[in-house]
């Protein structure tokens, strides 16, 4: 037996799954930590990522041999090193915002339609790569002028593994230095950064074995949310998946990047068959609910509020929630826009603010779906949402979709494992490996409640207060 292991680095916490040949985890792992946070600032000590890793990798293979492993991870959290790798400085995480007047001058340097053309982002943001980059330039100038080598995360601990300096483009797609047509920098944001393409690794297709860390096979990963649909099994075409969990992500493969729309904000991803996908994706979503538990709910399981919700007709009975928590980003961005319950009456109880929550998620998914234009027959659904079969069933209604979920939920570091296994020879392609290990749970059909007038209000309640 030949064992796989997927790892999945999150953005506090990390993962690491062992699977047999037919798919089924054998072993299991997490490892917690927490992120330096000082307002825009977030930071996580660099080298800590690796011991987290190597300590995972030990744990497993202390009880059972790996065969090969793929890493999967966050996109956009940066270290710069010098030239044998040590890093100078903190690791600078994806959810870091300090670089926003970097952004504003890349923005009216190339605006935002020739950034979509060349790398698929209809944004310019702090987050991004290039951003940071230029913010170590201005404002850590002497960093700067050490720097040899420029990791994505993943990049890191491959090289760390196997001392290689390589990445893979699905985790290149969003740093805006990345030219995701050719699949080659973009060298005309590099020189305006002030940074050679030879701090940059060398990019190698994702599912490629480049070497070996104590006689375990290393294979390059993909970013989380692709690790997480091949996971899914959404290889192939009428399948999508949601992933509804803090947020909500939606995930849609497509064969070309679609044309620069100025009102659209998708971003569009190179997929790991070098193909492309299109990522939608909300600030709030499970948090909202969440965040009722905890406040109004505080002695109540999830469990419970499925209880009192099913027994709320579909609608809510009028009463709306729109879930802005955190902003709105897709289908409409507006960092402004706030949560509001709308419609409420003194027949209101508890249960219809629960259904009307979850009822709101359903709606903003049907937005993102109609949006982005999203043609499927079937929505593989995954995340916290995922475990109650009244939001899937709302959700079914609510789109008119099929959904269903999955026997293994740890869907990322399945899907890591499938591209390790993959380009060991352990399976014949990714897609013969999803029909092995990809097993379905439970199947939602559309059941005929009619949510019309549900999502017509949502929509102009919406319109009315955020335009």
């Amino acid at each position: 037996m030949k064992y796989l292991l997927g790892i999945d680095v999150g953005t506090t916490s990390l993962k690491a799954a062992l699977f047999d040949e037919n798919a089924v985890c054998v072993k299991s792992v997490t490892k917690d930590y927490t992120l330096s946070v000082s307002g825009d600032f977030v930071e996580f000590d660099a080298e800590s990522y690796w011991t987290l890793t190597k300590e995972a990798i030990d744990e497993i293979s202390a009880e059972i041999p790996i065969y090969a492993l793929a890493i999967d991870t966050q996109c956009e959290t940066m270290i710069v090193a010098d030239e044998a790798g040590k890093p100078l400085r903190k690791a600078i995480v994806w959810l870091d915002n300090r670089a926003t007047a970097e952004a504003d001058s890349i923005k009216a340097c190339f605006g935002e339609k020739h950034v979509y053309d060349v790398t698929g982002q209809p944004e310019i943001t702090a987050t991004w790569p290039a951003s940071k980059l230029l913010w170590i330039k201005n404002n850590e100038p002497e960093t700067f002028s050490k720097i040899k080598k420029v990791f994505l995360l993943e990049d890191y601990l491959l090289y760390k593994l196997t001392g290689k300096f390589i990445t893979e483009p699905t985790l290149q797609s969003s740093t805006i230095y990345f030219d995701i047509h050719n699949k080659t920098w973009w060298e005309e944001m590099l020189s305006f950064i002030g940074i050679d393409k030879a701090v940059l690794p060398k990019v190698i297709p994702c599912g490629t074995h480049v070497g070996e860390y104590k006689g375990i096979k290393v294979v390059t990963g993909t970013i989380d949310q692709i690790a997480g649909a091949i996971g899914a099994g959404v290889v192939k075409k009428g399948v999508i998946s949601e992933m509804t969990g803090t947020t909500m992500v939606v995930f849609v493969p497509t064969d070309t990047i679609p044309s620069y729309n100025p009102e659209s904000k998708t971003p569009c991803h190179i997929n790991y068959d070098g193909k492309y996908c299109l990522l939608a994706w909300t600030p709030t979503a499970g948090i909202a609910l969440k965040w009722f538990k905890n406040n109004f709910c505080e002695d109540f399981k999830f469990s419970d509020l499925d209880a009192l919700a099913e027994k709320v007709p579909e609608g809510s009975k009028g009463l709306t929630f729109l879930p802005y928590l955190c902003g709105a980003t897709m289908p409409k961005y507006n960092p402004d826009a706030k949560g509001v319950f709308y419609g409420i009456t003194m027949e209101h109880t508890r249960g219809h603010f629960v259904r009307s929550i979850l009822e709101s998620v359903a709606c903003m998914l049907k937005g993102s779906l109609d949006y982005i234009k999203a043609d499927c027959e079937e929505i593989r659904t995954m995340g916290g949402g995922a475990m109650s079969p009244l939001w899937c069933q709302i959700k079914a209604d609510m789109t008119g979709k099929t959904f269903v979920t999955l026997k293994n939920d740890e869907t990322a570091c399945l899907g890591s494992a499938i591209l390790a296994g993959t380009a060991t020879g352990v399976f014949e392609s990714i897609e013969k490996a999803v029909d092995i290990a990809v097993k379905p749970n439970k199947v939602y059909k559309p059941s005929g409640k009619d949510y019309t007038e549900c999502y017509k209000r949502y929509q102009k309640l919406d319109e009315r207060l955020w335009g």
